[in-house]
């Protein structure tokens, strides 16, 4: 199945890591609207890449910044 690249949103980020038992990595896990998402540690921009049909780059921006990390979306 191929992903809309509609859907992908794209962000720099400051997380430079996530232990799979912290609250934000539940929170992406269990977010009924992304369907997929991953962080690149190994670039600079600790780079969020976020799979959703719904979400708005606003709305994954305050879920990111509501954990208290710095989050912008890359065009």
């Amino acid at each position: 199945m191929d992903t809309d690249l509609n859907t992908v949103h794209v962000f720099k980020t400051d997380i430079r890591k996530m232990d799979t038992g912290c609250a934000m990595y539940h929170k992406l896990n269990d977010h009924k609207d992304i369907q997929q998402w991953s962080i690149d540690h190994d670039d600079i921009d600790c780079v969020l890449r976020v799979v959703s049909e719904t979400l708005q780059p606003e709305a994954i921006i305050t879920l990111i910044s509501d954990f208290g990390h710095k989050c912008q979306e890359l065009v």
